[in-house]
């Protein structure tokens, strides 16, 4: 269906009256493919169906953890009237091939972040969802975090003033304590290591409270447990308006989660846990409440799935995430601030 925003006729997924809708979930790769086809399996609204991976021992251990069918052959699954929308979390370098066969096929799209290696590859994802009308998310789970929305009424009450510089860090210890796949650190399918996979969660944080276009990027990658990609890293940002961010994320030790934003009249710190936000306004601390998580991206896209609606604020900051992990990734090749 074609819809008029503004001067522009833009298309909008279709309706789905399937119920329950039936999910399928392309590739076992990721360490999330669980939680998504768990997530299928949970709401009301859809029922996990199949499994596919092109690794079959990989792809017929995860089926079989939850109930569902294992299937070898993708052209043939996309193919299936009962499969409806598809999951994917496959290696980041088959996102695009994966995701285009499906939106071919008319199968709705939730997909692992990055939405794509590279913005011609996003924008292509992007506009075959748009021309095919089926419903494209990212996840994107931490803009629904209630310790996100409790920063977000910070800002808004005007507590911090004008906003000059921000840290987001998350990091986790997968590749000194052992516990993550070998997978994530070949550079050929996850096309980056810890800024490409964990740290797109402090990127779009940063873009939510700085802006989504740095006018530099500037990228130090490191390798402490001597992978071939790096295990951490940190990304500074720098604004026309003289605001500076700094984007901070590692496989090679554990939390807490962090945000640190400063302002002309106050500063805010959260670390998680305690997983309170506390706001210095030049002369005591105080804390701010937390409010309950919003809906989880799942969630959004059964409902853009029902309404027939596009997920527009989502579907920008995944394309604007993968813009600014490409150009982190370049920049820390080169070794120079980049002009964004």
């Amino acid at each position: 269906m074609l819809v008029r925003v503004g001067q522009e006729v833009q298309e909008v997924p279709r309706r789905i009256a399937a119920d329950p809708i039936r999910v399928a979930v392309l590739g076992w790769w990721h360490v999330h493919a669980p939680d998504y086809a768990g997530r299928a399996v949970e709401h009301a609204g859809t029922e996990l169906v199949a499994v596919w991976d092109d690794d079959e021992e990989r792809g017929t251990a995860g089926a079989a953890a939850f109930g569902a069918g294992f299937a070898d052959d993708l052209e043939a699954l996309l193919a299936r009237d009962d499969v409806h929308a598809v999951t994917v979390t496959t290696e980041t370098a088959a996102h695009r091939d994966v995701m285009l066969r499906a939106i071919a096929a008319g199968k709705h799209v939730f997909t692992e972040k990055v939405l794509a290696p590279t913005v011609a590859e996003a924008e292509e994802i992007v506009a075959a969802a748009d021309a095919a009308g089926v419903a494209l998310v990212v996840s994107l789970p931490r803009l629904y975090h209630g310790s996100t929305l409790a920063v977000d009424e910070v800002l808004a009450s005007g507590a911090l003033g004008t906003l000059t510089y921000g840290r987001v860090r998350l990091s986790h210890d997968g590749a000194t304590a052992g516990w993550l796949p070998e997978r994530f650190f070949d550079p050929a399918t996850a096309v980056g290591g810890a800024l490409t996979d964990l740290g797109c969660h402090p990127v779009y944080l940063i873009q939510r409270w700085l802006g989504a276009r740095p006018e530099t990027v500037s990228a130090t990658y490191r390798s402490f447990s001597g992978r071939a990609v790096e295990d951490h890293a940190v990304v500074t940002v720098g604004y026309a308006d003289g605001r500076i961010g700094v984007i901070e994320t590692g496989f090679v030790s554990p939390g807490p989660f962090t945000i640190e934003l400063h302002g002309t009249d106050g500063v805010l710190h959260y670390a998680d846990p305690p997983g309170v936000p506390r706001v210095f306004d030049g002369g005591a601390w105080s804390t701010r409440p937390v409010p309950p998580d919003g809906e989880d991206f799942f969630g959004q896209w059964v409902g853009h799935m029902r309404h027939g609606t596009r997920a527009d604020d989502n579907l920008a900051r995944g394309v604007e995430l993968t813009r600014l992990v490409a150009a982190a990734n370049e920049a820390a090749a080169t070794g120079g601030a980049l002009a964004y």
